[in-house]
Parts: C-alpha cells; sequence; structure tokens
C-alpha cells in the first residue's frame, strides 16, 4: 500500500496502471466508513496477483480528489492502462471488496496472449492471431519473424491490419530492404546514391525513406539525410 500525493499520482497511478491495476482509495481521517473499509480492501488486495493498493487522503489532495469529481467518501477507483474501469462509493464488506478486485485480474484470452507472446515462434505467434487479429503485438511480432523467413510479402500484408507505428514502419523496412540493420558505412553511400533520384523514382525514394527507418532516429545522420530528402522534393 502507498499513499499518494497530487505531486506523485502520475507517476504512481495513472503510469503505474499501464502495469498492474491500480486501486485508489480515497479517505480521510476523520471518515469512520474509510476506516473500516482501509483493512478490508489492504487485506485483500495483499492477496491478489497483479493488483496494488494506493490510498489518497482526500483533505490534503485536492486535485485528486477533483479529478474523480469526489462527491463522498470512501470512494475506490480501479485503473488500467490509464483509465477507471471499476469504482464503488461507500464502506462495503469483505465479500463485495473480493469481487470488485477479482474482476480486475487479468480474463483468459489476456493471460493465454501473454504466454503466446513470451513464447515468440511461429506457432505460437500464429495461434495468438486467431485469437487477436488486430493486436499490434501480434502483428509486429509475427510479421518481424516472417521477413526473417524470407517472406517478405505475407508480413507487409499483415501488417496493414494495424495503424501505422515506429515498429510497423521498422518491419516494413526490413521487408522491402530484406535487411534487419543497416551497416553504418554502407548506408551512406547508399542514402547519396539514391538522393539524385528520390524526386521522380518511387522506388528509390521507398527505398531511401526505408533505410532511414533501420539507420534509426537516434543516429545523427538521420536527421541530416532526412532535410536532404526534403530539400530534393520541395
Amino acid at each position: 500500500m502507498t499513499d499518494v500525493t497530487d505531486a506523485t499520482f502520475q507517476t504512481a497511478v495513472v503510469d503505474r496502471s499501464n502495469d498492474v491495476a491500480v486501486v485508489v482509495d480515497l479517505w480521510a481521517p476523520w471518515c469512520g466508513p474509510c476506516t473500516q473499509l482501509g483493512p478490508i480492501l489492504e487485506k485483500v488486495i495483499d492477496a491478489a496477483e497483479g493488483v496494488e493498493l494506493v490510498k489518497v487522503n482526500v483533505d490534503d489532495n485536492p486535485q485528486i480528489s477533483q479529478a474523480f469529481q469526489v462527491q463522498s467518501i470512501p470512494a475506490v477507483y480501479a485503473m488500467k492502462d490509464g483509465v477507471v474501469v471499476d469504482n464503488f462509493i461507500g464502506a462495503q464488506g469483505e465479500a463485495a471488496v473480493q469481487a470488485f478486485v477479482d474482476g480486475l485480474g487479468p480474463d483468459e484470452t489476456e493471460t493465454a496472449l501473454d504466454a503466446l507472446l513470451a513464447a515468440g515462434d511461429q506457432a505460437s505467434l500464429e495461434q495468438a492471431l486467431t485469437i487477436v487479429p488486430d493486436d499490434e503485438r501480434v502483428v509486429v511480432a509475427l510479421a518481424d519473424l516472417w521477413v526473417t523467413e524470407g517472406r517478405s510479402d505475407e508480413a507487409l500484408e499483415l501488417l496493414t491490419r494495424v495503424p501505422e507505428s515506429p515498429e510497423t514502419r521498422r518491419v516494413a523496412a526490413r521487408a522491402r530492404t530484406g535487411e534487419a540493420v543497416v551497416d553504418g558505412d554502407e548506408v551512406s553511400g547508399r542514402l547519396d546514391g539514391l538522393l539524385d533520384r528520390v524526386k521522380d523514382d518511387d522506388e528509390a525514394r521507398q527505398e531511401y525513406v526505408d533505410l532511414l527507418e533501420l539507420l534509426g532516429a537516434d543516429d545523427p545522420r538521420t536527421a541530416a539525410y532526412r532535410k536532404a530528402l526534403s530539400q530534393r522534393l520541395f
């Protein structure tokens, strides 16, 4: 159990809820029902997996109270992935609290999906794809594997199932260039050679962009080559 303040709420609750379910107990020392509920919450959540409890003294932390639009206490909110997924107001018995907390754990589908992703082999990832056909984690992992196996066209088709992201662009670049990484010295020569063709040659322009994706944003040359590309196109 952690005491959370207005200053620590973002990190301790919102950000943390991306990893585990966070139960927020809004209370005050003068509130009798709060002092009755607190030990029950602690007991039930201490025995639960993947759920953490934080407590907020509403008298000392008005910003949190306003964020939850608290009208009365005790008020209990559960957050997952940065959003409130369940709540209740007022003191509850242990059975009710247990049911509330049980509802926050991962369901069977999520548990199975996590196991398949952790395995990471082709059979596991293809099975995961049948469960969640448009999950970015699954699509990117399987497409990356297919590129390694030489199934680049299938990988590119698979990537169309999910919105574009840095990871999808990286895998798509691998699929089109046939490379996982680019040699630091060689890529400069290739980019220089493509630069004169990017304005009128679609294939050259795509290869240029793909090489920049593989080079990565952290490489100091990437910004310079992107600027050179913009100058040639516009």
